[in-house]
């Protein structure tokens, strides 16, 4: 520490309080109850400190470690000007400025866990609530929220031997990531090390018994820690997809968060394989197998939510990769108004569901959000009179009202030999994962033929390419324009964080690179996030869906029968109500729910 951070005053509850009242986040009676409660609440808060700490030392003479303001006044449950729970994210902010300190929002996905490990122990920074977050060089970062910790701050100079710098932090996220970083490490460390010992002699008189690599890699203590860590970690992080990578001398740990990757850590060349032979065994996949790809599926549970979660291994250069998806319980349960409809599309899509018979297409790439749009519509239509059944590659996320089932190409059992089958078994309402080729369309046309409703998807940038991509698999016009009841395409853009969300003008440049006539003259605004705590300063948190839909109507059904290309069937439908993708994500725009560079992104031609 520098001579200002050791003549620095430690910032009293007082003086917490009187600056949360000046900035109107408490109100002046609030202030006066807390001053009046505080000594009666401390006594308290040392009291029970103290039998914790007496109790984890096996010691009658413990003496409590000092409660700081922040922890006092958060010890209270405060509510603000508005009525809002005080966050604690709000009250460290202002108590760093009191201390003169800079304060951060620590986010795991941007801080180096091998920096924050290695610095100093575990016990160390729990009991004086520290991590190391950035070596500069000629100095250490240490995170901490009592910057007043004299004692602590000079032994980790000590131990470090160079400088330290503080950052605020809260002391919750501060002790969370002990947690996170401290016991991911540590597994990691110790499974590298058992494997090491196990794999080799050490002198030439002892004996050591090679384990087998499936003894090994699927029972080692260590190595279940580590992947337990990983999961949690994951949901955390709100990811919807765990990469983990072979490389030449590492693996390396990527997250799927916002649709956006992020590395997270990188695991020793040693322990890839144990990780890997740990997530198959949960997953009931062959450890023994490692050439041919193979597909499984983790449930398990998260906040009291059950989490399903499907594994993919492949085999690359330098190993197995996995990758993980994870399915959001959360819109599994979604309704068809939570996906992002307007009103207009809502309702066209809820018609055409209702329909007794007819083919539904969903279109769009992989990860566009058309599994989520297809469950929430069999959601919707489940009940206990008809019978939903799917046909799935593989089956995603499991529904008990209705019944599923997953194509097995290794036994001759694709879609169109799932499906002939199907037919067979009384259904109402079928889910075929995806046409793929002339035989599934087939199958699927008899069955709308035959009093079927038939959900599918295909692979198709827009919705009126549909059509034609049938028409090109071989599928007879006559019966398309007979069968064909509606066609979706959709895409995910990121939603604008509401906690750090502004707005700009956009310039005449960028209103012309829409492409679209937004219908206003005045000048345009588009809001975008400027990048807070709460998204990890990236300006977007979650995700909405863009619709691009018509039905098959009159007008449309004389065009296929005419064989018309994508172009004519966009203008009539687009002449009968449609937004194209473009349309609506622009609309998306104007409604403040993305922003013009996502509008962009999302929706650039392919």
């Amino acid at each position: 520490m520098d001579e200002a951070d050791a003549s620095r005053s430690p910032v009293t509850f007082d003086e917490l309080i009187s600056l949360l009242t000046r900035e109107g986040v408490i109100s002046q009676s609030q202030a006066m109850d807390l001053f009046q409660r505080q000594e009666q609440q401390l006594a308290t808060l040392i009291k029970q400190r103290r039998g914790q700490e007496a109790g984890a030392q096996r010691s009658d003479q413990a003496t409590a470690t000092p409660v700081s303001p922040l922890e006092l006044l958060l010890s209270f449950g405060v509510q603000d000007a508005r009525g809002r729970p005080l966050r604690e994210d709000q009250v460290t902010e202002i108590y760093a400025r009191l201390a003169g300190l800079p304060y951060i929002k620590l986010d795991p996905l941007k801080l180096n866990a091998e920096l924050a490990t290695s610095a100093f122990s575990k016990p160390f920074a729990r009991e004086h609530n520290l991590l190391a977050v950035e070596d500069t060089g000629a100095a250490l970062r240490v995170a901490t929220s009592d910057p007043f910790d004299r004692w602590a701050l000079e032994s980790v100079e000590r131990a470090a031997r160079k400088k330290v710098e503080l950052v605020i932090a809260s002391r919750s996220d501060i002790q969370r990531l002990i947690t996170e970083f401290y016991g991911f490490r540590k597994s990691v460390r110790s499974a590298e090390r058992k494997l090491s010992e196990s794999t080799t002699l050490g002198n030439l008189e002892q004996f050591v018994r090679m384990k087998s690599e499936r003894e090994i890699e699927a029972s080692d203590e260590h190595v279940v820690h580590a992947v337990e860590y990983l999961l949690g970690y994951a949901f955390q992080q709100r990811a919807s997809d765990i990469h983990i990578e072979p490389k030449r001398d590492e693996s390396v740990v990527r997250f799927r968060i916002d649709g956006v990757l992020h590395e997270t850590s990188r695991l020793p060349r040693l322990v890839h394989g144990a990780v890997v032979n740990r997530i198959k065994t949960l997953a009931r996949l062959d450890i023994g197998e490692k050439r041919r790809p193979q597909d499984g599926r983790i449930k398990t549970e998260y906040q009291s939510k059950e989490v399903e979660i499907r594994v993919s291994t492949l085999a690359v250069a330098f190993g197995e990769k996995v990758v993980m998806r994870i399915f959001d319980p959360e819109l599994g349960q979604a309704d068809l108004h939570k996906l992002g409809f307007f009103e207009r599309e809502l309702a066209l899509f809820a018609r055409l569901i209702a329909e007794p018979h007819g083919i539904i297409l969903v279109t769009g790439p992989t990860g566009s959000g058309k599994t989520t749009t297809l469950y929430a519509a069999l959601r919707a239509l489940a009940t206990d009179e008809l019978n939903v059944t799917t046909i799935e590659d593989p089956i995603e996320m499991v529904f008990d009202k209705i019944n599923q089932t997953a194509i097995q190409p290794v036994i001759g059992l694709g879609f169109a030999e799932s499906l002939r089958t199907l037919l067979r078994q009384d259904p109402d309402i079928i889910m075929v994962g995806e046409i793929r080729d002339l035989e599934t369309a087939r199958y699927a046309v008899q069955a709308a033929l035959t009093g079927h409703l038939v959900l599918s998807t295909l692979h198709t940038n827009d919705a009126p390419s549909a059509i034609t991509r049938l028409l090109d698999l071989g599928v007879e016009n006559f019966l398309l324009a007979s069968t064909l009841s509606g066609v979706v395409a959709q895409r995910l853009v990121r939603k604008i964080c509401p906690e750090c969300t502004a707005d700009r003008v956009l310039g005449a440049a960028e209103v012309a690179s829409l492409g679209v006539d937004v219908g206003l003259d005045a000048e345009i605004r588009s809001r975008y996030g400027r990048g807070c705590v709460e998204c990890r300063q990236s300006g977007y948190r979650g995700r909405s869906a863009l619709y691009e839909m018509f039905e098959i109507n009159d007008a449309i059904k004389r065009l296929i029968m005419q064989r018309a290309d994508s172009a004519e069937i966009q203008r009539q439908a687009r002449h009968d109500g449609m937004l194209t993708l473009r349309e609506a994500a622009v609309r998306k725009m104007l409604e403040g729910v993305t922003s013009f560079e996502e509008v962009v992104a999302a929706t650039r031609e392919r």
